[in-house]
């Protein structure tokens, strides 16, 4: 069965010739229909700017598509022209942004912001029922007199479900989600997780949600890719991933996890800082802060490669690390 989304070989840079940068260097991933897929790495390693490249929402120049592919229903979107990007856009991917407020339009009713949506992608259902029933399956109270409200006159939480309600608008197969709990408290932030959850069994949608929270991927994720320095790292199986992870990155990942048990003195934390775009070490780019690290680690770029069934690692020495 083809994926709903293939990407292929992704190379990107910022700049050209030699002042080019390569922020996404051979990412590979797929989304299947009615999936959920966490991209999950620290902050720095390339997840939004993959995300965003989806619909080529990436602005070139800056950006340059340099290589790759990136198949949505079976259509590559970087021969796709501005019409056929606008149609995609909304139409077939839709994104939630971590920051609502920042999202959301302060000078217009939340109510006229669906409706635009709607405008564009379902003209013939941009009514008020429409968005009151958007409103509703987004659990917001009330929702006959919310959608006279201005995003200033409702909370975080609030905000959020009307961007999702907004991405909703235009049936999406796939939704991208970039941190949306990120700017929410730890109890809207259950709520928001439950909702995306329930949303995805109710409308049958595909879901990829990038994080850097690997305590919502066991909940969340069907598959886990853990992105380092613009590339894929290790991918699989999320139960078989937090049960046992591979990758020398995951492992410290999931050890800087704070635990509710135990008498550490200290939490557990990776060395160094993850590198600058064009400044990416020689050779396995992880190498500098880890742990397990040999001299020829530096020799050459480990390949992403299946060492088990549906899971895929770059690192040769991940047996032993």
């Amino acid at each position: 069965m083809t994926p709903l989304l293939e990407i292929k070989n992704l190379k990107m840079d910022f700049g050209k010739n030699a002042d080019a940068l390569r922020a996404v260097d051979g990412v590979s991933l797929a989304v299947g229909t009615g999936e959920t897929v966490c991209l999950v790495g620290e902050s720095g390693c390339g997840k939004t700017v993959t995300a965003l490249s989806i619909a080529r929402l990436v602005p070139t120049p800056p950006a340059n598509y340099v290589g790759g592919e990136i198949l949505l229903n079976g259509q590559d979107v970087l021969k796709m022209s501005n019409g056929e990007l606008r149609s995609i856009r909304g139409g077939v991917v839709s994104y939630v942004f971590q920051e609502p407020g920042a999202s959301l339009n302060p000078v217009f009713r939340i109510g006229n912001q669906i409706k635009e949506s709607l405008k564009l992608h379902r003209p013939e259902k941009a009514t008020n029922e429409e968005v009151i029933r958007l409103l509703k399956l987004v659990g917001i109270p009330a929702p006959e007199s919310r959608i006279r409200n201005y995003p200033f006159e409702m909370s975080g939480g609030m905000q959020q479900r009307v961007m999702i309600a907004m991405a909703l608008a235009s049936e999406p197969k796939l939704l991208v989600a970039d941190e949306p709990t990120t700017a929410l408290d730890v109890t809207i932030q259950a709520q928001i997780l439950d909702l995306l959850s329930e949303l995805k069994q109710r409308l049958g949608m595909a879901i990829l949600l990038i994080t850097h929270n690997l305590g919502i991927v066991g909940d969340m994720a069907d598959r886990v890719a853990v992105m380092y320095a613009g590339q894929i790292v290790e991918l699989s199986p999320a139960k078989e991933l937090l049960r046992r992870p591979l990758h020398p990155y995951t492992k410290a990942l999931m050890a800087s996890v704070p635990k509710l048990r135990g008498d550490a003195d200290r939490l557990s934390a990776i060395p160094g800082n993850v590198p600058r775009i064009g400044n990416f070490p020689p050779g396995c780019r992880f190498a500098p802060r880890c742990v397990m690290a040999r001299p020829e680690c530096s020799n050459a770029i480990p390949e992403l490669v299946e060492v088990e069934a549906g899971r895929f690692v770059r690192c040769p020495f991940w047996k032993t690390s």
